[in-house]
């Protein structure tokens, strides 16, 4: 049986040839379905696009249903990717196929608008920058079929993947739940309780996002599934207060520190007292209601804070900080390895003298909170950048089931986590570290192996005493090595960390305690104890070395009132391995040392230091947040206002703090794009605003192209825009501002047809190409949802709808009132809606109760012989009951020809020929078509050429073929002007009335003109060919027109040359597929 790899290749291969090869759309559908089924990871499935990339990078949110909304942006925008590419594997491609426009704003809002999308369009051929977009090289004549239709195929198979992931339709959603972490659990319903409190061995986490008071908080995650970075939660701009989304739910949602003190109903959060007063002081907010909210129990609270620790642990490989109950690194998922290093903790901080901007580069003094330049926090920074491609890690092979029976051999116990694995894996199932292969000892020196078991000797009359030693004391390594894996496990399910088991066994002494009992009935006493130790300063009795304490406790009146946190007990205690002596000194010395770097930051109150220390639970950063929160005030209440920023002052004299403030608040890319763009507003006749030069200026550092960007010319009103405010449709290269844009199709939606909203300046495209048609208003749709006022948008909707409507095949247009409606039934009786008047489905005529039982033509021949009404208005009533027809809507017109054989229906705009129903247009599609204008191509049998041959000619080419006609008229009627009904020009308008020319004897009643029309259209009815009466002129000419080969043969005569073009002609152009043929 084939591997996956395999079917995704077969099925690879079927797909792209139908695509290039111009396939049905069901098969290439298929095609596309088949391989979006296939069950492999976006990472092995996709060889051209870089799947997996894309999807990470372009899905935001914090929650479920926030990612699908991104996702499904995403996959508009590779519907649009789509679109490009499946008109390049066209074989009739759009005229200007070569060119990308970066100022459309479909791009904009699709394509442009996600990550990848520019490297989609690289991959299709559009290698070449332009000044407003991307196009094919030069020397390309046309693109690479088979690569674009490879891209393609990934490209519809990638949309149908997240299609079906939004739907919850995807076979297999772990290939995603894997790489996007939101999509693994459901969205839950907001919660408007206060407090929530939870039994202490599950996790208890708040959903709800709030934004970090002054600094950046890092993102935990629970025990069930990681937390995305800042990148993959949807920021791309600069975040000064990075979101936190595991916090204990009983602390507020702004500092996240203190206990919440009040709930408010109208904003859904919970705050503590000094952010509820700094929140709600703003004018508009101060009407919110609010609860006051009350503490929890001393008991439930004790057994929350045991079972949610705040401590933390960094780790060694990657530096990221993990909360304490975490076994594995977040980042790199190595697991929490206990070290210390006396340097490290004996090193004391620098003093800091200044402080650099993170956003704007700015180095401002140490004292200062808030950037002299940009007016940032000091510790607001830039979101940190993801790698694009995560590490691969290579598969490792599934952990037999604990207890299985075996070789003892086979199972081998990892150094760093004491988890038992079974060979043969190379890598530990749960720390991810490879197995130690450490070097062999002599034989007489070797030590009994921590991590395999030895094998069993082999049974001899008489072993040595040293060898039952040493097999006894390896039984009794393994049983304690497995009772503690096993204590470890159970400490997991509780939330106790590896680190708090081994050191509660350690520090009791008796292994058949278990740690999660004594950890939450005696670890607190001795936590108590170690804040004792250190609040009372008798560190040095207990230690024994009182010129250590001395130096790292400072003078009595310092360490008399400092008071230590349960935490920060903790996690001196775990650091010390359970020394009580060693716990109160590393956390005497953590204290200080957290002291020292505050006041370096230029908090020179110890005492106050000590204090937010030990609320922050010794956190540095908790500390530093409650020692700004009284300096930043005055920033909260600025950010927390609706007011706008103040604007840039370009005139400032001090052009360097003008550049770091572009530099922060507009993001450039760097100082010199910030240097361009301030000189480019300095000039003298400048008419730019800020924010165009900006955005040009990210785009280019070319000094000339920006100020061609920044000065557009619209064709329309002739003022003067940048690129960036100018419209431009898909079909043509024209751009105009946005307001005569919005002008042009507002007056188009209202006063005009749907056709008519065609490009204002060239007219582009050709709307009676039906292929370009629904491409077309599936991309204007877009660009006028923003642009057109509501009323008018749902207008241009109703417009569309009737256009889509009137191509159903079930769709009728009622012949009394002119009113359309679909008809699904099988009866020739159709009564309309709207006026309930009745009519025949199949000829349109108005129904009488005559045509019951009858046929359509049964039905005519019994009116001409029997309805003297009918028989009075004689030929002119046969022509109209013959009249025009739309080939587009099939709205019927009771008139006659005429002259002029180009026609446009009133109802849908299409241009036709009244003779033989083929379009008239300017974009010909017929190859080597050499006429430019306004033109259709007609068979010969068309009233276009029959219409110039003499009565007796079509008289004598109907006798030819046996066909009766009238030369006289019907007794009764009116013989001395025609009375057909045509439709005439009157000074603008087209009013329908009798033609009222005079009449010539043997043309039955009618005048010239109608009579040659009568006799053609019994020449159509009949499918008579006229090429038979064709002279040598006429035959050379209508041989040319249908490209039929007139070359002479040698020795050929005259008359066999003629009688050979004649039968070539009818063989090879047949007679207009189109041409109405009613009898």
């Amino acid at each position: 049986m084939p591997s996956l790899s395999e079917q995704m290749q077969a099925v690879r291969s079927r797909a792209e040839v139908c695509l290039y090869s111009g396939g049905r759309v069901v098969e290439v559908r298929a095609g596309v379905m088949a391989m979006a089924n296939v069950s492999l990871p976006p990472c092995s499935k996709y060889q051209h696009i870089t799947a997996e990339t894309m999807v990470i990078e372009n899905s935001f949110g914090s929650n479920r249903k926030e990612t699908l909304a991104s996702l499904q942006r995403l996959s508009t925008a590779l519907n649009i990717l789509e679109k490009y590419g499946c008109n390049l594997t066209n074989p009739n491609r759009p005229k200007y196929w070569r060119t990308v426009k970066h100022n459309n704003p479909v791009f904009r809002a699709t394509v442009d608008a996600i990550q990848g999308g520019r490297a989609v369009l690289c991959l299709y051929g559009y290698s070449n920058q332009q000044p407003d977009g991307l196009s094919f090289p030069d020397d390309v004549t046309d693109p690479d079929v088979g690569r674009v239709a490879a891209v393609t195929l990934e490209v519809m198979s990638l949309r149908m993947e997240l299609e079906m992931l939004i739907k919850e339709a995807h076979p297999n959603p772990e290939f995603y739940e894997r790489i996007i972490p939101t999509l693994r659990h459901k969205d839950v319903g907001l919660n408007t309780d206060a407090v929530v409190y939870q039994s202490a061995s599950i996790p208890c986490h708040s959903e709800a996002q709030s934004k970090s008071v002054g600094f950046p908080i890092h993102h935990h995650s629970s025990s069930h599934g990681r937390s995305l970075s800042s990148t993959q939660q949807g920021g791309r701009s600069i975040q000064l207060f990075p979101v936190s989304s595991n916090k204990h739910p009983e602390n507020c949602a702004i500092c996240q520190i203190f206990r919440i003190s009040a709930h408010c109903l109208s904003c859904l959060q919970g705050l503590c007292s000094e952010c509820d007063r700094l929140y709600h002081s703003h004018p508009e907010r101060a009407s919110h209601r609010r609860t006051a909210v009350t503490a929890p129990s001393s008991s439930s609270s004790s057994q929350h804070r045991n079972s949610h620790s705040s401590s933390t642990w960094r780790c060694l490989h990657c530096s990221k900080v993990n909360w304490l109950q975490d076994v594995l690194c977040e980042e790199c998922e190595r697991p929490h390895m206990e070290a210390i290093s006396c340097k490290a903790d004996e090193s004391q901080p620098a003093t800091i003298t200044e402080w650099q901007c993170k956003s704007c580069t700015m180095v401002n003094a140490a004292s200062s909170i808030l950037c002299e330049v940009c007016e940032r926090p000091r510790l607001a920074t830039r979101p940190p950048v993801t790698p694009s491609h995560p590490p691969i890690t290579p598969p490792r092979p599934p952990a037999p089931v604990l207890g299985m029976p075996g070789d003892p051999d086979s199972q081998w116990v990892c150094q760093f986590c004491t988890y038992l694995n079974y060979s043969p894996a190379t890598v530990c199932e749960m720390c991810d570290l490879a197995r130690p292969e450490p070097a062999p000892l002599p034989l007489k020196l070797r030590p009994p192996s921590p991590v395999r078991r030895v094998p069993a000797l082999s049974i001899k009359p008489k072993v040595p005493a040293s060898e039952n030693l040493d097999t006894c004391r390896q039984s009794l390594m393994k049983e304690e090595g497995l009772k503690l894996i096993q204590l470890i496990r159970d400490g997991e399910k509780k939330g106790v960390s590896p680190e708090e088991v081994y050191t509660s066994i350690k520090v009791s002494g008796d292994s058949s305690i278990l740690p999660g009992k004594w950890l939450k009935t005696e670890l607190p006493l001795l936590l108590d104890h170690i804040g004792t130790l250190v609040a009372t300063s008798s560190l040095s009795e207990h230690t024994g070395r009182p010129c250590e304490a001395a130096e790292h406790a400072g003078s009595q009146e310092q360490r008399a009132g400092l008071q230590l946190s349960r935490v920060e007990a903790k996690q001196a205690w775990l650091t010390a391995g359970g020394s009580t002596e060693g716990a109160a000194t590393q956390a005497l010395r953590d204290r200080l040392a957290k002291v020292k770097e505050l006041c370096a930051l230029g908090f020179s109150d110890e005492a106050c230091c000590h204090e937010v220390l030990r609320q922050s639970a010794g956190d540095l950063r908790g500390a530093l947040a409650l020692l700004q929160r009284p300096l930043l005030e005055a920033f909260h209440k600025r950010i927390w206002s609706d007011k706008l920023e103040p604007p840039v002052d370009i005139h400032q004299p001090d052009k360097q703090r003008i550049c770091r403030r572009l530099l922060a608040v507009y993001d450039l890319p760097s100082w010199g794009r910030c240097e361009l763009a301030l000189s480019l507003l300095l000039e003298h006749s400048a008419t730019y605003s800020l924010e165009d030069v900006v955005q040009a200026v990210r785009e280019s550092h070319d000094r000339e192209f920006i100020k061609r960007v920044l000065a557009k010319e619209c064709p329309i009103c002739l003022s003067v825009f940048p690129h960036s405010k100018m419209q431009s449709l898909t079909s043509c290269q024209c751009s105009v501002c946005c307001g005569c844009f919005k002008q042009h199709f507002t007056i188009a939606v209202r006063d005009k047809h749907i056709r008519d909203m065609v490009c204002p300046v060239c007219w582009e495209p050709d709307i009676n190409d039906p292929e370009h048609l629904n491409s077309y208003f599936s991309t204007l749709d877009i660009q006028l949802r923003d642009c057109l006022e509501s009323e008018v948008y749902e207008l241009f909707h109703k417009k569309l709808t009737e256009q889509a409507l009137i191509k159903d095949p079930k769709f009728l247009w009622c012949c009394h009132c002119s009113y359309g409606f679909i008809y699904d039934g099988d009866q020739l009786k159709v009564t309309c809606f709207q006026c309930c008047n009745s009519f025949c489905a199949q000829c349109k005529k108005p129904w009488e109760c005559q045509h019951a039982g009858l046929s359509c033509e049964q039905y005519q021949s019994w009116k001409r012989e029997n309805d003297p009404e009918y028989q009075r208005q004689g030929l002119a009533g046969y022509l109209r009951d013959n009249g025009i027809t739309c080939p587009n809507c099939r709205f019927q017109y009771a008139l006659s020809k005429g002259g002029c054989m180009h026609f446009c229906c009133s109802q849908c705009r299409y241009q036709f020929c009244s003779g033989c129903n083929n379009p008239f247009h300017t974009t010909c599609a017929v190859d080597e078509c050499s006429v430019s204008g306004l033109h259709a191509h007609h068979p010969r049998d068309c009233l276009f050429y029959l219409r110039d041959w003499e009565p007796s000619r079509l008289q004598a080419l109907l006798q030819n073929n046996g066909v009766t006609f009238n030369t006289e008229p019907p007794p009764g009627t009116q013989t001395d002007l025609c009375g057909v009904i045509e439709q005439k020009d009157e000074g603008g308008q087209q009013p329908d009335s009798a033609c009222g020319t005079q009449t010539q004897p043997g043309h039955a009643g009618l005048c010239e003109k109608h009579y040659r029309e009568y006799l053609v259209s019994l020449i159509n009815s009949h499918s008579i060919d006229p090429a038979p009466l064709f002279g040598s002129n006429e035959l050379l000419l209508a041989a040319r027109r249908y490209k039929v080969d007139e070359s002479r043969r040698d020795k050929e005569d005259t008359f066999t040359f003629y009688s050979r073009l004649l039968q070539k002609l009818m063989d090879e152009a047949p007679l207009g597929d189109k041409v109405p043929r009613k009898k």
